[in-house]
């Protein structure tokens, strides 16, 4: 399945499961330090309603920062109430201009890592199919912005729940979802992780 397709089946299994949560939920903590469900919300959607022409516009007010762009999208869309949020992803099913980029990879694994932040906290597990699974270990490997190379380097990951393994070194090893986060920065992950290159992986964490 091409990741596009992966992309639009993860934004619909997100939107139906915000539809789930209570409005005390919507104010709960994430795996993002500082930010609640209703901002990591608003910083998935905040790129979906740019036309070229917005885009632009909100790059140059940034100065061409990425990270002071989607500040200023967490910003504008972080007062919308809920069910105006779940309304923006609900409308834009495949992931626009910003996330759609590389071929919708930046939409696929903004949405699946995104949507365990949630869930994690709230502990609100799902089962996430094999191949979205699969398919987001091997992308995150080609994102820089994530920042899985670097956490690897000198590691071995092994996933015990579907087939794949990255790296070389010293062995890390779980299952794919809690390997997917902890290589993506999120320390909780990694209480579900073993090896002898846990603690250097732990050591690579940034998000608690």
């Amino acid at each position: 399945m091409d990741v596009r397709s992966l992309a639009r089946e993860e934004r619909a299994d997100f939107a139906d499961f915000l539809e789930t949560l209570s409005p005390e939920q919507w104010d709960a903590p994430t795996l993002c330090a500082g930010w609640n469900v209703r901002d990591v919300v608003a910083h998935v959607v905040s790129y979906d309603e740019l036309g070229g022409r917005q885009l632009a516009q909100r790059l140059v007010r940034a100065g061409l920062s990425l990270k002071r762009s989607n500040e200023i999208g967490l910003a504008e869309y972080r007062v919308r109430a809920p069910e105006d949020l779940i309304g923006v992803m609900r409308r834009n099913p495949q992931p626009g201009r910003t996330l759609g980029a590389f071929g919708g990879m930046v939409g696929f694994l903004d949405g699946l890592i995104h949507q365990q932040d949630i869930r994690r906290p709230l502990s609100l597990a799902r089962t996430i199919p094999a191949v979205r699974l699969r398919r987001a270990l091997e992308l995150s490997l080609r994102a820089p912005p994530i920042g899985v190379p670097r956490r690897l380097t000198g590691l071995r990951a092994v996933a015990t729940d579907v087939d794949w393994t990255a790296g070389k070194g010293i062995e890390v090893r779980g299952p794919a979802e809690a390997l997917l986060l902890a290589l993506a920065g999120r320390r909780a992950a990694a209480d579900d992780l073993s090896g002898p290159g846990l603690d250097v992986l732990i050591s690579r964490t940034t998000v608690v």
